[in-house]
């Protein structure tokens, strides 16, 4: 990697996306992988699906050796422009209604919508075996 890096945009490296001329964006480098394509042990399919975009979860997520790390500096050719490459969307969850931990109104409805019909019935009852015992 000689003195001054050369910087690149993410059009100008999608512009390399076939078999003859193959670039890769990894950790805001920019590699050209041509040369490897057929060494590669995962095939070129997966190199070239890669082009275009920050390929950096995509190699990450592979879990690849530090043997496979270091040769990386071998295909090095710059760095990319980050104000190029689209940010990623943080997930938001949906916003969802306040939640009441104070649930001791709803909780003595439902009680009662349990307790008083229960009442009722029990009243009714006792009052007509109170009758037929009489």
């Amino acid at each position: 990697m000689g003195g001054e890096t050369k910087a690149f945009t993410l059009a100008q490296v999608s512009e390399h996306n076939t078999s003859k001329d193959c670039w890769l964006v990894i950790e805001g480098k920019v590699y050209d992988v041509t040369k490897f394509l057929e060494d590669h042990p995962g095939g070129d399919e997966v190199l070239l699906s890669s082009t275009g975009k920050d390929a950096t979860d995509d190699f990450e997520d592979v879990g690849h050796s530090s043997t496979a790390k270091a040769m990386m500096d071998e295909f090095y050719v710059g760095d990319i422009d980050t104000a190029t490459i689209p940010t990623k969307n943080k997930y938001t969850p949906p916003k969802q209604p306040h939640y009441n931990q104070d649930k001791t109104p709803d909780f003595i409805i439902k009680l009662l919508q349990f307790l008083v019909p229960l009442l009722i019935l029990g009243i009714a009852v006792g009052i007509r075996f109170y009758t037929k015992s009489q």
